[in-house]
């Protein structure tokens, strides 16, 4: 769309956002708010959507979040509380508390770390293998029908672009 142009009959609000400031400001390039306002809308409509998806398994998004990563880890199905503190970028202290709370709960359980006297490792119990298990797959369900309607050659070179993108982000972050 250009400076002054019209809604197209298939827009959304991104595009009637998009023209309102190229008729306020002409002189701006709002171009990147037709990429950048979308994924914003997308993560926000996502987090509900996920929310949704482990409240039905009775989950939060942070315990599914701990418990996902100790079963990414693979069998034993354990890490240090470092490790998940590196996977879920939460504080330390943080972490403690979540850690605490999953016991509670008999999602996990602290075990001493065969290679560290003073270390430990949180371990996935069954009961945390099989919530985890459930709730990634309603998430799945619920996130292939929202991609369900891209064009399957879209669906391979989208991860691509939003990965440069990430990746672009990062950088200029980092900076």
């Amino acid at each position: 769309m250009t400076a002054g142009s019209e809604i197209p009959a298939t827009g959304d609000d991104v595009d009637r956002i998009v023209a309102a400031w190229q008729r306020e400001r002409p002189d701006l390039d709002v171009e990147p708010l037709h990429v950048l306002s979308r994924i914003s809308r997308i993560a926000k409509e996502h987090a509900r959507m996920r929310a949704t998806a482990f409240a039905t398994h009775g989950l939060d998004g942070w315990e599914f979040d701990v418990l996902a990563a100790l079963r990414r880890a693979g069998a034993p199905y354990e890490l240090s509380p470092g490790q998940l503190v590196a996977e879920t970028l939460v504080t330390s202290g943080t972490m403690t508390t979540r850690v605490d709370r999953l016991i509670e709960r008999g999602f996990v359980q602290r075990r001493p770390d065969p290679r560290d006297r003073r270390g430990v490792l949180v371990q996935l119990t069954p009961t945390g293998q099989d919530v985890v298990d459930s709730a990634l797959h309603s998430l799945l369900d619920h996130e292939q029908a929202l991609i369900a309607s891209l064009d399957p050659k879209d669906r391979t070179v989208l991860p691509r672009i939003l990965r440069e993108l990430l990746l672009a982000s990062a950088e200029a972050t980092a900076r």
